[in-house]
């Protein structure tokens, strides 16, 4: 019985652990696009500005 419980326990740190990653990893991911998609926004904004204050639109 001892060792079913210790065996359990086990099972349910790696468990932890696997979603601990996972969620680590989502993390990144959001981060990485979140600046990516941050730096095209600017972009575009900066293109609207430029060509509502009479500069060259492209």
């Amino acid at each position: 019985m001892n060792i079913s419980i210790s065996r359990l326990r086990r099972q349910k740190g790696a468990t932890a652990i696997e979603y601990a990653l996972v969620a680590a990893l989502i993390a990144i991911v959001i981060a990485v696009a979140a600046t990516t998609l941050g730096t095209e926004i600017t972009a575009v904004f900066g293109r609207i500005t430029t060509c509502l204050s009479g500069g060259a639109c492209t």
